[in-house]
C-alpha cells in the first residue's frame, strides 16, 4: 500500500482515519444562493419511481447540452441492450425486463429485427414469439423507457446483420438511395414503425422515449446523408415523434436529434481478460445543442467460435471494468449511457452471423444466457440506483482548475452542476492495469485535504456540496447508492471497498443528536459540520436527529457486497433477497414481489410506512422468506434412432435455371440445402471440384451414387461408383451458418451461400442440378428449419411419430444420424429453474427442443458445449421432446443440468 505522498501547494498531511476536518475552501465559481439549499426535482425519486406505467398521458420528450428532459425533468438515461428474439419465450420477456429494472436500468435499448419477421417480401409477422406489441406492453407495465432501434440494419452479430435472406438477392446497394433497396427498407419500416408508434410516450401510450435510426452507419457522402434524410423523413411519416437518434460518430447531426458516439475501450479478444485497454475520454464525441449519448458501450464482448468462452469475457469486462469504465464516462459528461448488452440471449436456430458467434450470445452480460443475475449485474445496480438518485449529476459542466490528487499515480476528473453546486469527482489509477494500492488528499468541491484510499483497478465517484433530501451532504469518500426520504425519516445508503476507511460529513445548524445504531462508527461535531469516521465493513447505522426537529436521517454504511443486498424498488427501500421485482403499497401492506435461492431474511426500511409485508402474495411472518424446494432432472433414455439416406428422390425439388447454384436464389436462406447433380458418365470422370460458400463453422458432404466421397473442393470417385453410360448422381449437403452481416456498407451480406459452382473432374460432361432447402415454419419462422431430410420430413418435430425408428445407435455412417427421446418435467409451482442441455462427444449436432433448433454443437471447433432453453420453450410442466442430427458420427450425449433454482411469482407459458 503506497502512502498519499506530498502534493504540491498541500495544506497538510492527513493520515486516512484521523479525526481531522478537510479545510474549506471558496468554490471558484459562485452558483445561484437559493439553488444551494433548495430541495431537487428528483433528488426524492429512486430508481423506480422515475417511471410510471400507470401515468398514462401525454408527455413532452426535450434535450439541451446537457440532458433529456421528460416533462421539463432532468433524466438520467441508465440503459442496457435487449434482444427479445434471442430469448423465444414471451413470458420470459416479462422476467428479463424486470431484472433490468430492479437491477438500475431505467430504460432498455431495443433492436427489432426485420429478418426474424419477415420470411418473403411482402411477408412479415409479429404474432407468438415475434409479436413485439406485447414486447412493449410488458415493457410499459414493467416501468422502463425503450430507446427502439428497427434499422433497417442492426449489425448485431445476426444473421446478414438483420437483413432478411431475400435482400441478399436484390440487385441494388443495400444502406443506399438506390430504389430498389429503399422501396424494402420502406417496406419493412411501414411495417414496424407504426407498431413502435402506438407505444410512444409521447402519445401517452407507451415507454419510447427514442427512435435509432438506422445503425453504425458512416458514409460521409451526399448518398450516406440523402440516405439518412429518406429514413428521418419516413420515421416522421410514420408516426414517430419521439427524438430520432443515431450511433453514427455524429457524422448525422444534421439530420437527427441526437446522434451519438459508440465505444469499445476492452474490444472482442477474451482470450487476455486480465490486461485492461485506456479507458478513453468521450468528451470528445459531444455534439453542441445535444446530451452526450453513448448507444452502445462495451458491457460485454462476443465470442467467435474456438474463442476462450463467455467466463472470460465476462471477466474481460467485469464489475471493476465496469465501473471504471462508465464512471470514467460520467467525469466525460455522459448523461445518456446504453450498455450492450444487458442480457444477450441465444442465437438459436440459424439467427447468427457466421463470422463472429456460434449459438450463445451470453456476451459476459450481467445477466447471464440462463437469466441467472452476476457480480457485473450487481455492479451495475449500484451505479445505477447512484444516477437516478442524485439529480444534479444530469447538468454539470468540467472543472479544470482543481489541484492533482497529492500522490502522482492518482487521477481526478471533476464537474460540477452550476445550479447547485453539487460537486462530482471521479478518482482512479493513472494506469488503469495498476494493482497496488494508494492514499491520496484530493480537494472535492469546496472542501480540501481529502484522504481517499483507491485500491487495484478500483473507481470512485464521490459527491461534495449536495443537498440531499433534507441533509446537507458536505462531502463523503463513500460512494452514493441511493437515497431518499421514506416515511417520516430520509435514508442514504453509502458503500465502499470492505477494509477502506470512509468519511461522511453532513452540515447542520445546530449539533444533531446521534445515535450509532450498529457498527462502528466514531462521530465528531465542528462548527456546523458533524463529521462521521468508519470502515468499511458490513453494515453500520447511524441514525442523525436534527435539532428543532427537522428532518430524521438513517445513514447506512456498507461495504459492497452488503450494498449489494439492497434493492430500491417502487417506494420501497429494501434488502436480502436474491431479486426484488416489484413493490407497492395498499391499506397500510407493503406487496412485495421477488426471486429467493434460500430461506432469507427480509429487512425493510421504508419509515414505517408498512404494518405489514408481504412477499408472492403471502404475509412475510417473523421477516422469514421461503428458498425454493429441492428439484431433480430426469436421465435421457429410451432414444431412438434414424439415419438420413445418402440419395433421394429429387423429382419433385426445383430446378437450377442459371449457372448460379446461390442457395438464396431459390428462396433458400437459411440452414442446410441439399443439392443433386445429375450427369451421364463417360467412363472418364475421376472426381468432382466442388467450390462450397457456408460460412465459418459450416460444412459439406459428399456423395456418388450413394457413395460417400468425404467433404472439401476436390474429390476423387471410387471407381466402383461411377456407372458409365448412365445416369449418374452427386449428392450434395451443405450446411449453411447464415450470412455475414454489413457493416462496412459493402454488400457483404450477399455473400452466395450453399454450393456454388461443380464441375467434373476428367470429362466435360454437364452436370443438371436440382436444389432442395428448408421450408419456413410458421410458428418458429424463417431461420429454424433448414434442408436437412430429417427436418423436411418433421424428424424434430414432437408430433412426428418414430414408432418404425431403431431402439440400438446403428453402426456409424457418413451422412445425417437422427437420435430423438422425450421426457415430462414437473417444476414445482413457484419456481424458476434454469436448464441447459449439456453435451459431449465428438460429432457435430444439431439440437432441436421441442422443435426449435436450440444449438449447434461443433466440438471440433468449440468452446460451447452447454446451451441454455428457456422456460416456456422447455414445457416445465409436461413433455418435452429432444432430436439430434448428428452429422457424419454417433449422436453426442446430452444431459439436463439446472443452473440455478429460485422461488418467483412468474410463470411461464409453453410456447407453441
Amino acid at each position: 500500500m503506497r502512502g498519499p505522498g506530498t502534493r504540491r501547494g498541500a495544506r497538510r498531511l492527513v493520515t486516512p482515519g484521523a479525526q481531522t476536518y478537510a479545510r474549506p475552501v471558496r468554490p471558484r465559481k459562485a452558483c445561484r444562493a437559493a439553488a444551494l439549499l433548495a430541495p431537487v426535482l428528483l433528488a426524492a425519486l429512486g430508481p423506480a419511481q422515475a417511471y410510471s406505467a400507470a401515468a398514462h398521458q401525454a408527455h413532452t420528450i426535450t434535450y439541451d447540452d446537457h440532458s433529456l428532459s421528460i416533462d421539463g425533468r432532468r433524466l438520467y438515461i441508465w440503459s442496457g441492450d435487449f434482444h427479445y428474439w434471442r430469448l423465444p419465450s414471451p413470458d420470459a420477456w416479462r422476467d428479463v425486463l424486470q431484472k433490468m429494472k430492479s437491477g438500475g436500468f431505467n430504460t432498455a435499448s431495443i433492436y427489432f429485427d426485420w429478418d426474424f419477421h419477415s420470411p418473403a417480401p411482402g411477408v412479415y409477422d409479429f404474432t407468438g414469439i415475434r409479436d413485439v406489441d406485447r414486447l412493449l406492453d410488458i415493457a410499459d407495465e414493467v416501468g422502463i423507457y425503450v430507446i427502439a432501434r428497427p434499422g433497417p440494419y442492426i449489425n448485431a452479430e445476426t444473421d446478414g446483420g438483420g437483413f432478411p435472406g431475400w435482400l441478399a438477392v436484390q440487385k441494388g446497394h443495400a444502406r443506399s438511395t438506390d430504389p430498389g433497396y429503399l422501396a424494402a427498407a420502406d417496406e419493412w419500416l411501414s411495417h414496424i414503425d407504426p407498431v413502435i408508434a402506438r407505444h410512444q410516450l409521447t402519445d401517452g401510450k407507451g415507454s419510447v422515449i427514442a427512435y435509432q435510426v438506422e445503425n453504425e452507419y458512416y458514409r460521409d457522402t451526399p448518398d450516406g446523408h440523402a440516405y439518412i434524410q429518406h429514413l428521418r423523413d419516413k420515421a416522421r411519416a410514420d408516426g414517430i415523434s419521439v427524438p430520432l437518434t443515431g450511433n453514427h460518430k455524429g457524422i448525422f447531426t444534421k439530420e437527427l436529434d441526437i446522434d451519438g458516439y459508440d465505444r469499445y475501450p476492452q474490444e472482442f479478444n477474451c482470450s487476455h481478460p486480465d490486461v485492461w485497454n485506456k479507458l478513453p475520454d468521450m468528451a470528445f464525441s459531444h455534439n453542441p445543442g445535444e446530451p452526450l449519448f453513448l448507444p452502445e458501450f462495451q458491457g460485454g464482448a462476443f465470442d467467435p467460435w474456438g474463442g476462450p468462452g463467455y467466463d472470460k469475457c465476462r471477466q474481460l469486462t467485469d464489475g471493476d471494468f465496469e465501473k471504471a469504465a462508465y464512471e470514467n464516462n460520467i467525469a466525460s459528461g455522459a448523461t445518456m449511457q446504453n450498455f450492450y448488452m444487458a442480457y444477450g440471449g441465444t442465437s438459436w436456430g440459424y439467427l447468427a452471423t457466421p463470422g463472429s458467434v456460434y449459438t450463445s450470445y451470453d456476451y459476459g452480460a450481467p445477466i447471464r444466457e440462463d437469466r441467472t443475475l452476476t457480480e457485473k449485474y450487481l455492479v451495475d445496480k449500484r451505479l445505477g440506483y447512484f444516477v437516478q438518485s442524485v439529480a444534479p449529476l444530469t447538468k454539470t459542466d468540467e472543472v479544470t482548475d482543481v489541484p492533482a490528487p497529492s500522490s502522482t499515480a492518482v487521477l481526478q476528473r471533476t464537474r460540477r452542476n452550476p445550479d447547485t453546486c453539487t460537486t462530482f469527482a471521479v478518482v482512479r489509477h493513472q494506469d488503469v492495469n495498476d494493482k497496488a494500492t494508494d492514499t491520496a488528499l484530493i480537494t472535492l468541491g469546496g472542501h480540501l485535504d481529502i484522504p481517499v484510499t483507491i485500491a487495484g483497478r478500483d473507481s470512485k465517484l464521490l459527491v461534495a456540496d449536495y443537498t440531499m433530501d433534507h441533509q446537507r451532504l458536505q462531502y463523503s469518500t463513500s460512494e452514493i447508492m441511493t437515497h431518499g426520504t421514506f416515511g417520516d425519516r430520509d435514508i442514504a445508503l453509502l458503500y465502499g471497498r470492505p477494509g477502506q476507511p470512509g468519511r461522511t460529513v453532513l452540515r447542520y445548524g445546530a449539533q444533531p443528536r446521534v445515535t450509532v445504531l450498529s457498527g462502528a462508527v466514531r462521530h465528531t461535531w465542528n462548527a456546523g459540520d458533524l463529521m462521521l469516521d468508519y470502515t468499511h465493513l458490513g453494515l453500520a447505522r447511524v441514525l442523525v436527529q436534527p435539532t428543532g426537529g427537522g428532518t430524521p436521517l438513517l445513514l447506512l454504511l456498507a461495504d459492497d457486497a452488503t450494498a449489494d443486498t439492497f434493492w430500491r424498488v417502487g417506494p420501497s427501500l429494501v434488502r436480502g433477497p436474491e431479486l426484488v421485482r416489484t413493490a407497492a403499497y395498499g391499506n397500510g401492506v407493503l406487496k412485495l414481489t421477488g426471486d429467493t435461492d434460500r430461506p432469507t431474511r427480509l429487512a425493510v426500511f421504508d419509515g414505517a410506512r408498512a404494518a405489514a409485508v408481504t412477499w408472492n402474495g403471502r404475509p412475510v411472518l417473523g421477516g422469514e422468506l421461503p428458498g425454493p424446494g429441492p428439484v431433480t432432472m430426469p436421465e435421457l433414455s429410451g432414444w431412438k434412432y434414424a439415419q438420413e439416406p445418402a440419395t433421394e428422390d429429387d423429382r419433385t425439388w426445383r430446378t437450377a435455371a442459371g449457372p448460379s447454384l446461390n442457395a438464396d436464389l431459390y428462396g433458400y436462406h437459411a440452414g442446410a440445402v441439399r443439392y443433386q447433380g445429375h450427369f451421364t458418365a463417360t467412363g472418364e470422370e475421376t472426381g468432382a471440384a466442388l467450390t462450397v460458400s457456408t460460412g465459418k463453422a459450416g460444412t459439406h458432404l459428399a456423395w456418388l451414387n450413394g457413395h460417400y466421397l468425404g467433404t472439401g473442393r476436390d474429390l476423387g470417385f471410387p471407381a466402383e461408383a461411377l456407372k458409365p453410360g448412365q445416369d449418374n448422381v452427386l449428392s450434395v449437403l451443405t450446411v449453411n451458418m447464415g450470412h455475414e452481416q454489413d457493416f462496412h456498407d459493402n454488400d457483404s451480406h450477399k455473400q452466395p451461400r450453399g454450393l456454388v459452382s461443380a464441375s467434373l473432374l476428367g470429362s466435360a460432361q454437364p452436370i443438371s442440378w436440382r436444389i432442395r432447402g428448408g421450408l419456413p415454419d410458421p410458428v418458429r419462422g424463417p431461420l429454424n428449419n433448414g434442408g436437412l431430410y430429417g427436418e423436411h420430413h418433421g424428424f424434430h418435430l414432437p408430433a412426428r411419430p418414430d414408432a418404425g425408428w431403431s431402439i440400438t445407435a446403428p453402426a456409424t455412417a457418413p451422412g445425417v444420424l437422427w437420435a430423438r427421446t422425450a421426457f415430462s418435467l414437473a417444476l414445482p409451482p413457484g419456481q424458476d429453474v434454469p436448464v441447459s442441455l449439456t453435451v459431449s462427444g465428438l460429432s457435430r449436432a444439431q439440437l432441436y427442443l421441442n422443435g426449435y433448433l436450440i444449438g449447434h454443437y461443433i466440438p471440433a471447433l468449440g468452446p460451447q458445449t452447454a446451451f441454455p432453453v428457456p422456460p416456456g420453450l422447455l414445457h416445465t410442466h409436461g413433455r418435452n421432446t429432444l432430436a439430434i442430427a448428428a452429422i457424419n458420427g454417433p449422436a453426442p450425449t446430452v444431459t439436463l443440468t439446472p443452473t440455478g433454482n429460485f422461488t418467483t411469482p412468474l410463470s411461464y407459458a409453453d410456447v407453441p
